[in-house]
């Protein structure tokens, strides 16, 4: 493995186009949802980031059950740079719980804005364009979000909702390259 084409036919086969992570993510952000709207937003936001630290094991074992290894080969250097770019996105979320502190409302739109800028990133990773796509859309719809002052319960429905519908897009990719 030598050229970055094969890093990333190592990346998409590994973890399905990453497809599993995102559907998984995707379910986080529901369940943050009907927290925020059936509890609290603040609860909420404890749901977001404490089922974000599932995502990955998660994923990795739905990887597996789907036939997939759910690793990655020790000499793809993609491997580094999808790390980097989690330490980043993690680096980033003190910023949003802060913004939290001041406007509630904010807080899902402005982690939709700290994901959407990770999926750039996998754009690289995967070698897709389809993932400028997702981080534009989840860019997008926070930037509406907070225009329209939507509630934290529609806001994190919304990040579930494009989640979970991309992810199952780039699953019926994955599967049928696989096939």
């Amino acid at each position: 493995m030598n050229t970055l084409a094969e890093f990333q036919q190592d990346m998409r086969r590994s973890y399905l186009w990453g497809a599993t992570g995102i559907i998984t993510s995707g379910m986080v952000w529901l369940a943050a949802a009907a927290v925020a709207f059936y509890a609290t937003p603040k609860q909420a936001v404890w749901t977001l980031f404490i089922g974000a630290a599932f995502i990955f094991p998660v994923s990795n074992v739905f990887d597996r059950l789907l036939g997939a290894a759910g690793k990655h080969d020790k000499q793809n250097a993609l491997g580094r740079l999808a790390l980097e770019s989690t330490i980043w996105m993690l680096m980033c979320l003190p910023a949003a719980f802060a913004i939290s502190l001041y406007r509630m409302e904010w807080f899902f739109p402005a982690v939709l804005m700290v994901i959407g800028g990770r999926y750039l990133v996998f754009a690289t990773i995967y070698g897709t364009k389809l993932y400028w796509l997702l981080g534009g859309l989840l860019g997008a719809a926070a930037y509406l979000l907070v225009s329209l002052s939507a509630p934290p319960h529609i806001a994190a429905f919304t990040g579930a909702v494009i989640e979970i519908v991309f992810g199952a897009a780039l699953l019926v990719r994955a599967k049928s390259q696989t096939s």
